[in-house]
């Protein structure tokens, strides 16, 4: 019974994957001809049926981009750097979205050692470090038997010295990988999305605004209380926006 409902789940997952192949060549010939709002309907449509990709996210960008629609071309161009950073296609295009946005954000630069530490540990991912730690602890645990089992001295010394190098380098990956988690899971970006959003210094309306915001504008969210956000730009500014403003890029 078991294997009859995963074959009819397998049937099932081709079939959609084939209707969006069938909807994604559609939404590119729309796009091609022009048709870029009807062509964003063809890739609503296959983001309704919970298929996500970097190539989908950027072809909804750019038909965006080409209806000058601000906030959902930063928005999706966002969503497709999540899932592949280093595309240079994709780089290249949200740097021209950009150009379109009102507000001008220093970027507060990072210093000293939290700039190192930072750039360290982004150089791979939480998976990446928590294997590379599961390795050199294996490397440990195996130089440590070859010295508790050989009797020449000579080795017994390299195998003791290397196998607690492996397990410092073991623990120091470890802790890169729980840093990594850590960012990952306090990296909380929005795009605002409202023409023109009213930051306030408190979650309510009655308190006074501290700045303004325009469509576009990417915001780190901090906390949430009721319908209210608290957002940080990237110059340090904090204030309270409306969830209704801003959307969220890695809800998927």
């Amino acid at each position: 019974m078991k294997r009859v409902i995963y074959i009819v789940i397998c049937l099932v997952h081709l079939t959609v994957l084939g209707q969006n192949e069938s909807l994604f060549e559609k939404a590119n010939a729309l796009y091609n001809d022009g048709k870029y709002t009807e062509a964003i309907d063809q890739y609503e449509a296959i983001l309704e049926s919970g298929e996500h990709s970097a190539a989908l996210y950027f072809n909804m960008a750019n038909a965006h981009y080409k209806l000058n629609h601000i906030a959902p071309s930063i928005y999706y161009y966002e969503k497709a750097l999540l899932l592949d950073s280093n595309d240079k296609d994709i780089n290249k295009n949200i740097a021209f979205a950009r150009n379109m946005t009102i507000d001008d954000i220093e970027t507060v630069p990072e210093v000293g050692f939290s700039r190192l530490l930072n750039r360290i540990t982004n150089t791979m991912g939480f998976e990446s470090w928590g294997k590379l730690s599961v390795g050199l602890v294996v490397l440990f645990v195996v130089l440590f038997l070859l010295y508790y089992f050989t009797t020449s001295t000579a080795k017994k010394r390299l195998a003791f010295v290397s196998s607690l190098s492996f397990l410092l380098l073991g623990m120091i990956a470890l802790a890169f990988a729980f840093h990594k988690y850590h960012m990952e899971e306090q990296y909380q970006p929005a795009i605002v999305f409202a023409q023109e959003a009213q930051i306030k210094s408190e979650p309510n309306l009655r308190s006074s605004e501290s700045f303004k915001l325009h469509e576009g504008t990417k915001v780190q969210v901090l906390d949430t209380v009721n319908n209210w956000k608290k957002i940080e730009l990237s110059d340090g500014k904090t204030g309270w926006v409306l969830n209704e403003d801003i959307k969220m890029l890695k809800n998927f």
